[in-house]
């Protein structure tokens, strides 16, 4: 099975950022970017919820950075 290389918002997102492994989390992160850069190019603008993920991810790594 071939990994999603976009995650839209309608795909689901792990609530709990924290028990993500670090390799599934940069899968994540790819995704997601993925997302904001099509939804950007191809809409105007980010859908709020691909915002908010990426903001999510951002503060998970910083989060992961300070341990």
């Amino acid at each position: 099975m071939t990994e999603k290389l976009h995650l839209t918002p309608d795909d689901d997102f792990p609530e709990d950022l924290d028990k993500v492994p670090d390799p599934e989390l940069q899968v994540l992160d790819s995704q997601v970017q993925r997302q904001l850069d099509y939804e950007i190019v191809a809409e105007g603008e980010p859908n709020p919820e691909t915002e908010f993920r990426h903001y999510e991810l951002d503060e998970e790594f910083d989060d992961r950075d300070k341990r």
